[in-house]
């Protein structure tokens, strides 16, 4: 099975974290932060990235949570 990253997206007046390829929101939120606690959490279960976006779709920043075999070198983590 292929891996399915999550993303923050806007959604209405506030956010939401949705898993790639899915209709439906896993959950949404009044504010960013909110949404991206909760998609790190989920992002880390599965095993897989969160992206996250800006309030005009442009992605923001993205996190890896899986077993990556070329790490990042930036130590923001």
């Amino acid at each position: 099975m292929a891996k399915k990253d999550y993303h923050v997206v806007p959604h209405g007046n506030g956010w939401a974290v949705k898993r790639e390829g899915a209709k439906r929101a896993s959950s949404t939120h009044r504010t960013q932060a909110d949404a991206i606690q909760q998609g790190k959490q989920l992002a880390q279960n599965s095993q897989s990235d969160l992206v996250i976006h800006r309030p005009n779709g442009q992605i923001r920043d993205s996190d890896s949570y899986g077993n990556d075999p070329l790490p990042p070198k930036d130590k923001k983590h």
